[in-house]
């Protein structure tokens, strides 16, 4: 998950309120105005009497060239590192990304910004931005988390789907209108997860509700930021969540309650690239799988040989975490 940081030197409060509205990660701000930015909202400050103290926890290095990557990586096992580029055509930056340094970039536009977090594809994760105006904040914040994240999506094909009992479900309620074609990635394995989509839909039964997705049992995982899974049961309200559409887009919801509950449940079993993938959903009319055109498919009217998306991937989580290892999950 992209990091932003916005520095704001000197004080502007139109643009520290354009940052929290934006949905900023921190604030650079002089020394003094670490307070003054409390009192317009709760973020993280970077100050020399900030969260994060200037000097002690973030220090700058400006890079010049490959002979400095070895002290940059050095000085950010202790500390966060700002750099600072004097020529956004050199080669250090990729070479610090490729080595798997933890680093923030400084950047004075959102043509930097943009640059910073395409470099060698994966780009960097942390991006300290200078803007000139709060215009060009609102613009920056605005595009840069559009297109955030993207996941490639996976066509599955249905082979069966049968009831399997009564179990606890999870209803994850975020502070997201989804739309049609979204939803959260959900699954038995944290290797193979569906596409469960929102309940945006109208239907004769229920009122829609586009900020709930009905995600499944307590057991299964479901994709959060940074690339990590968690189980179901463990979530609760301000937990971060995964939101993606059929299309791959990817944002970043705020779980705003949990509703657990004894259901039927049914067991839906696909195929995905020869491998066998499965999830469990509640039994009902209005949980809905998606297809490859971000349509919502019900799963009572599920049948072998329909079409629908996943991500499926190699390897293994250990503690949500993506692992290079065999494990078989059934």
């Amino acid at each position: 998950m992209r990091k932003i940081w916005v520095k704001v030197d000197p004080w502007d409060k139109k643009i520290v309120t354009t940052a929290l509205e934006g949905g900023a990660d921190g604030i650079m701000v002089p020394p003094g105005y670490s307070e003054k930015v409390k009192e317009l909202g709760r973020i993280e400050t970077i100050a020399e009497d900030g969260d994060l103290k200037l000097g002690d926890d973030v220090i700058f290095f400006t890079i010049k060239s490959g002979e400095d990557e070895e002290e940059i990586i050095k000085l950010g096992q202790n500390r966060q590192v700002i750099l600072r580029c004097t020529d956004w055509t050199i080669i250090p930056l990729e070479n610090l990304i490729a080595k798997g340094a933890d680093v923030i970039t400084e950047v004075q536009s959102l043509e930097e910004a943009e640059t910073a977090f395409g470099i060698l594809e994966k780009g960097v994760s942390h991006i300290l931005f200078h803007p000139r105006d709060a215009i060009e904040l609102k613009k920056a914040l605005s595009l840069l988390r559009l297109n955030e994240e993207k996941t490639a999506l996976d066509v599955a094909e249905i082979v069966e789907v049968r009831p399997v009992g009564m179990g606890d479900r999870v209803c994850v309620d975020t502070c997201t209108a989804m739309e049609q074609g979204e939803g959260m990635l959900v699954g038995n394995s944290s290797s193979a997860l569906f596409l469960v989509h929102s309940e945006s839909i109208s239907n004769p039964y229920v009122a829609p509700r586009p900020f709930r997705v009905n995600a499944g049992p307590v057991h299964a995982y479901t994709r959060v930021p940074g690339g990590k899974t968690r189980y179901l049961s463990e979530l609760s309200a301000g937990d971060p969540v995964l939101v993606i559409d059929y299309t791959g887009k990817t944002t970043v919801g705020t779980v705003g309650r949990i509703k657990m509950e004894k259901r039927p449940l049914m067991l839906v079993t696909a195929v995905c690239g020869g491998k066998k993938i499965s999830t469990i959903l509640q039994n009902a009319e209005t949980i809905r799988l998606t297809d490859p055109e971000g349509k919502p498919v019900s799963v009572v009217s599920l049948n072998p040989g329909d079409k629908v998306l996943v991500v499926c991937e190699e390897g293994g989580r250990h503690f949500g975490h993506k692992i290079e290892e065999t494990i078989t999950e059934k």
